[in-house]
């Protein structure tokens, strides 16, 4: 039923997955009908049963196959449905190597790549950047790259054609290469807009330098959002890294210790905030009596911060599946040219973090 051919040169387990799949996709085992037992296909493919297992496993997760408890292993009955119009394409997914998909912000978008990649049927495999030796994928997404290591896509290693290309989780104008990302410079012009009607109008700003297009874009939506109010921020600490160095945060410190000091800040990433929160205690400010703060992401420690962080929360699930859901109708109709960048609204979570400011602060202004 099943013939292991000419061996590829790429792991073994892949050669078994396609094969199988292969099986399926030519009408020799239909949707419901039960696989060979693991020992039999181990037997009859002479490949080891932890290679078959491997290879089972990763044609569940794809749903492809399915599970019955005591049962066995069967086709999935919904594989090669219209639903699941995916079947057959191979996506890649590259992370940074410094990404974790245990935080909240990886994880949440991975959660939604994996998730529409099983309801349409399509593959995924993970990838470093710059490489596919194999060559096995039909498109790359990209999560939260830096701008030049687009240059390094692998769809190079394609010479008759390019492959199509989407970014998740950020925003560049690179021919070819289409982004799903949240409206960062909505975030940073409602943060100005939410404190300015609180009162506020010495709000400072604390992010990245701009290297990522996340803390490019926030940045430039709390200077539209400064320059509506008609006034500069006295506070501005654009740091090197996704988080303040002791160096940088001392600097913070001593911006609100000043007398005209900022009654209000933005911080433009998550432990951004974990770090104002740290700097206004060294400078005996209290939060939000002392000094409002807003932030971005708001995983479950952010509401059992004392206080619980007004902060806004990015549709990162929602991010996962547009993305795979627009590389599909790339794949599926070459003529397709979906739009170059998709923005998503983040939600506004208000808590008590930022709140009024006080009398004495806005007299001075």
């Amino acid at each position: 039923m099943i013939e292991l051919e000419d061996i590829q040169p790429q792991p073994l387990y892949e050669v078994v997955k396609d094969v199988v799949r292969q099986a399926i996709d030519d009408g020799r085992i239909a949707p419901g009908q039960r696989l060979p037992s693991t020992k039999k296909l181990s037997s009859d493919l002479s490949v080891s049963l932890v290679t078959v297992h491997r290879a089972m496993q990763e044609l569940v997760a794809n749903g492809v196959l399915r599970r019955g408890q005591g049962k066995g292993t069967f086709v999935h009955e919904d594989y090669g449905a219209v639903g699941r119009r995916g079947h057959g394409h191979r996506l890649g997914l590259v992370f940074h190597k410094e990404s974790s998909l245990g935080d909240a912000y990886h994880g949440q978008i991975f959660e939604g790549v994996r998730q529409q990649a099983h309801d349409i049927g399509m593959d995924l495999v993970l990838l470093r950047f710059g490489e596919d030796w194999r060559n096995e994928c039909q498109a790359y997404l990209y999560v939260n790259p830096l701008a030049e290591q687009l240059t390094k896509s692998p769809r190079s290693n394609r010479q008759e054609h390019l492959l199509p290309v989407m970014v998740v989780g950020a925003s560049f104008d690179v021919a070819g290469v289409c982004c799903v990302d949240s409206d960062n410079a909505w975030i940073g012009r409602q943060a100005v807009s939410h404190l300015a009607s609180l009162g506020h109008r010495r709000i400072g700003f604390v992010g990245g330098l701009g290297n990522i297009s996340n803390d490019r874009d926030r940045f430039a939506g709390f200077e539209s959002g400064m320059r509506s109010l008609g006034v500069d921020s006295n506070c501005v600490c654009r740091c090197a890294g996704w988080r303040m160095n002791d160096g940088e945060r001392e600097v913070l410190v001593a911006a609100l210790r000043r007398r005209e000091r900022p009654t209000a800040i933005f911080a433009a990433g998550y432990h951004f905030a974990l770090d104002v929160y740290k700097a206004a205690e060294s400078a005996g400010l209290s939060i939000p009596r002392d000094l409002s703060v807003i932030g971005v992401d708001d995983p479950p420690s952010a509401e059992h911060l004392e206080p619980a962080l007004t902060t806004f929360r990015q549709p990162l699930v929602a991010l996962g599946r547009e993305a795979v859901d627009k590389l599909l109708t790339m794949l599926s109709d070459t003529r397709a040219k979906p739009a170059r960048t998709t923005l998503l609204r983040p939600d506004f979570v208000a808590r008590e973090s930022a709140g009024p400011a006080s009398f004495s602060a806005r007299s001075d202004s």
